[in-house]
């Protein structure tokens, strides 16, 4: 070691620069090392959060039934829940409803993501939650049968005035009635649902129109009465087993325009009706065991072109009497009457000097009469159904003009809707 002061002054005064560089250099490296791990922690939440961050996930399931549409309804997030004698016959068809469903549902992940840096010279902490609320969409889709017509095979002969009876295997037996060509007719078809057809089968021993058929027990079907140029009292009964028609008792009576029913008991009521006299207000009874006609008691009051219906009770006859019960709220004839499925039973349209579109329900229970919904249109010598849902379908007739056109009614509202049309106009049909 140097003791000389001067070289020693002279000596530290030629290191200082270095040790100032040194000192310079020192601070340039530290602050060169913050920079990059600035960048550093930079790049990393870059990293972590954009670059590699979770997407969300979309699942999307549909599922779908369909079945053969006729006309849609679409409704969103709330599910709710169809003459001049002629040889055509037109059928209805009371179709199912289809019901077509689609349900398209959108879900979203949720994910949490956590990450945590540490450096030396600094530490980060960072901590984030990326969420998304599945959403559902449901959509549904009714499709509502309209009721439609469908014409279907023509009778062999034309005819208006006849009778028409479902037989046991499920046929249509047409006989009788009336055209301009063959004046009244003694033919009778056979309508096989299955193929569409009908097939001309035994004639009747006497030609006849406003008559009246009757299904019994035993399956024969009983013609009674109607007009051949005179009123008759003959009948006679269809074998639908050998197609063939027998002559059967006389009834008492000549008689067209009258009504007969078939009574719990297997007998057959015959009630009204008119002949050379006039309007008639006696009745008789047939014994199917027997093929006898027997009077029972008259009604009160005379009267043809009127209706017959057996009650829920099975009440028709009692005691071989009738009973006056409360009168209608609008006279008429030529109209239809149906019983319903509560057991009322419901009259409408008809004629009384002018034609008539009201209609009036009948209570067993109390005996008495009240308005319902008129019909849209007036009509009488139409026909009048109970379909298999409870609405009753009214269909053709006339008011100076054959009609094709049919409305429905509904007991639950007591109001009449317009359905669709016939192809053809008719009156005086079955």
């Amino acid at each position: 070691m140097h003791t000389n002061q001067v070289y020693i002054e002279l000596d530290t005064a030629n290191n200082e620069p270095h040790k100032w560089w040194h000192r310079r250099w020192v601070k340039i490296i530290g602050i060169f090392v913050i920079i990059l791990t600035i960048f550093a922690v930079i790049l990393a939440l870059m990293l972590n959060f954009v670059i590699f961050a979770p997407n969300k996930s979309e699942t999307s399931t549909t599922i779908a039934t369909s079945s053969s549409p006729l006309t849609t309804t679409t409704v969103s997030l709330v599910t709710p829940t169809t003459t001049l004698p002629r040889t055509t016959a037109t059928m209805t068809t009371q179709q199912s409803e289809p019901t077509t469903t689609s349900t398209s549902t959108t879900s979203s992940s949720t994910s949490s993501l956590s990450k945590s840096t540490s450096i030396t010279t600094t530490s980060t902490t960072s901590s984030t939650t990326i969420s998304s609320t599945a959403s559902t969409t449901t959509s549904t889709t009714t499709t509502t049968a309209i009721p439609k017509w469908t014409m279907t095979g023509n009778m062999s002969v034309a005819r208006y005035w006849h009778t028409a009876s479902t037989l046991a295997n499920g046929f249509v037996l047409v006989a009788g009635g009336y055209n301009s060509h063959s004046d009244h007719l003694d033919s009778a078809d056979l309508y096989n649902p299955s193929t569409g057809t009908w097939t001309a089968t035994g004639n009747m021993s006497v030609g006849r129109q406003h008559h009246t058929a009757s299904t019994l027990a035993n399956g024969l079907i009983l013609v009674t009465g109607g007009l051949r140029g005179s009123s008759l009292n003959s009948a006679e009964l269809y074998n639908p087993s050998t197609g063939a028609w027998t002559i059967t008792g006389n009834m008492s009576v000549e008689r067209y325009h009258h009504t007969s029913s078939t009574l719990s008991n297997g007998l057959v009521l015959v009630v009204g009706g008119f002949n050379s006299i006039g309007s008639l207000n006696s009745a008789e009874l047939y014994n199917p065991s027997t093929g006898t006609w027997t009077m029972t008691g008259n009604m009160n009051v005379a009267r043809n072109s009127h209706t017959a219906s057996i009650l829920e009770n099975g009440y028709v006859l009692v005691t071989g009497t009738w009973a006056t019960t409360g009168s209608m709220n609008d006279a008429r004839h030529d109209h239809t009457v149906a019983t319903l499925t509560n057991g009322s039973v419901l009259v409408a349209g008809g004629s009384n000097g002018t034609f008539i579109k009201s209609a009036e329900l009948y209570n067993p229970l109390t005996g008495t009469w009240t308005t319902t919904g008129n019909m849209h249109v007036v009509r009488r010598d139409n026909t009048i159904s109970t379909l298999t849902n409870g609405l009753v379908l009214v269909v053709g007739g006339y008011n100076g003009y054959f009609l094709n056109s049919a409305e429905l009614y509904d007991p639950s509202t007591g109001t009449w809707t317009i359905t669709a049309n016939m192809s053809i106009a008719r009156g005086y049909h079955t």
